[in-house]
């Protein structure tokens, strides 16, 4: 059924005045049946609408809308369910899981409408010629797509899944239409790392300025990896060799096209416990939510935190981290302290619930934490990084809640930007 289900009106907006309602269809704008909130903004862009509207009851409602210049029209809809994943990939996260986590962390999702609207990447390896017109049509742009190896073959190995279309004809033909791509490699050592990653770089550097970035992040393996593909996890010596023979071409790259390109993932500088680059390296940052740049970010909003920092006498606070950012985190905190006059102090988490390769914060579940906590002197305030809970519902990949949280440490729990501002304000916030 075609049409989107209203999930909220604006109050005194435009729709509130028309007596739109949630759970109201919008069937179709100015003749254009809705499929997704995509339609709707991309139909909803003029100034004079015609909106066919279905009641609650199924009366069917036909709607003239005049308005300024850039008024909303006060309506929002859910997300559109995503498409479900048809690849088998060998480094594939989902793959990985272990059982009894909530159903929804199991489904693989490859939907071109959620990198448009999200940034979420996708092979686009199950894309077909409709969606493809769509995107040029519509101007979805930009796009995320994770490439991993531009020769077809190897592609083809890595995604798990033959007759794909070559990557590189798809992006060229989004590129002729202006559509802005950022893309990524999940770097698999001895798949695609070597001579074919040399290959992959060059051919997408090659399509600059359409392709905007490039990722390379480090292929993340649990211990609940059986019966699939063997792939070596990063050591530190792979990890060094690596940034030391990649940062290099990076800065080569950026010299030939005239802004930051290759993006070297911070998991990389951590392992192999190599010095970040400055932060201007990284442009705009435009693979920050792809873990890069993450570090040298927090450091550089570090040092603006230590110049304002006001006393807060007394104060003792613990935050969570996970592995990878502690000795960044436990640094500034420690600074943190001293400037204060209070005593914060970092607790690493290990992952106890996908294995101890698993080092991000982002990943970490509310048992572990509580594992993590046994014996430690917590002070007043146990501050939790909001990147450990699913955005909007509060909880914690293994369900625990944060209410749950504060019931086994029997400390107040308070969730926090996972930043140095967020810390210094939850911080300063116990002064009143």
């Amino acid at each position: 059924m075609s049409g989107l289900i209203v999930d909220r009106v604006m109050p005194g907006s435009i729709a509130d005045e028309l007596e739109i309602e949630p759970g109201d269809r919008l069937k179709s704008v100015n003749g254009h049946p809705l499929r997704d909130v995509i339609d709707y903004n991309y139909y909803s862009a003029d100034d004079l609408l015609d909106l066919e509207l279905e009641k609650g009851d199924g009366e069917l409602w036909e709607l003239e809308v005049e308005r300024e210049e850039g008024e909303p029209l006060g309506l929002s809809f859910e997300a559109p369910l995503p498409a479900r994943c048809g690849n088998n990939c060998v480094f594939c996260f989902v793959h990985q899981l272990p059982k009894g986590l909530r159903g929804p962390l199991y489904v693989k999702d490859e939907d071109y409408r959620l990198s448009f609207l999200y940034g979420n990447y996708v092979t686009l390896a199950n894309i077909g010629r409709a969606e493809l017109d769509r995107i040029k049509e519509q101007r979805l742009s930009p796009l995320y797509i994770s490439v991993h190896a531009t020769d077809p073959k190897l592609r083809e190995e890595l995604l798990g899944k033959s007759g794909i279309l070559p990557i590189l004809e798809v992006m060229k033909e989004l590129a002729e239409a202006r559509i802005t791509m950022h893309t990524q490699v999940v770097l698999c050592p001895g798949w695609n790392d070597g001579e074919a990653f040399a290959r992959t770089v060059e051919d997408l550097a090659s399509m600059h300025p359409a392709v905007a970035s490039l990722a390379v992040v480090p292929v993340g393996l649990t211990e609940h990896r059986k019966h699939l593909p063997p792939l070596t996890p990063l050591t530190r010596e792979f990890a060094a060799s690596f940034v030391e023979k990649w940062s290099g071409k990076a800065r080569l790259l950026e010299e030939r096209l005239g802004e930051p390109f290759l993006f070297l993932a911070d998991e990389f500088y951590i392992k192999g416990e190599i010095s970040f680059p400055p932060l201007e390296s990284y442009g705009d940052l435009p693979q920050l939510e792809n873990g890069v740049g993450m570090i040298p970010l927090f450091l550089s909003e570090a040092a603006q935190v230590l110049e304002e920092a006001e006393p807060v006498p007394g104060a003792r606070v613990t935050v969570v981290t996970g592995e990878s950012p502690y000795n960044y985190l436990a640094g500034f905190l420690a600074q943190l302290s001293t400037a204060t006059g209070a005593s914060v102090v970092a607790v690493a988490v290990k992952n106890r619930l996908f294995g101890p390769s698993v080092t991000v914060t982002g990943l970490i579940c509310g048992r572990d934490i509580v594992s993590a906590l046994q014996g430690v002197e917590l002070g007043d305030l146990v501050l939790v990084p909001d990147v450990m809970l699913k955005e909007g519902e509060g909880v914690f990949l293994d369900d625990l809640t944060v209410d749950d949280l504060e019931r086994e440490l029997g400390k107040p729990v308070l969730v926090v930007e996972a930043t140095p501002y967020g810390i210094y304000d939850a911080l300063a916030d116990m002064r009143e």
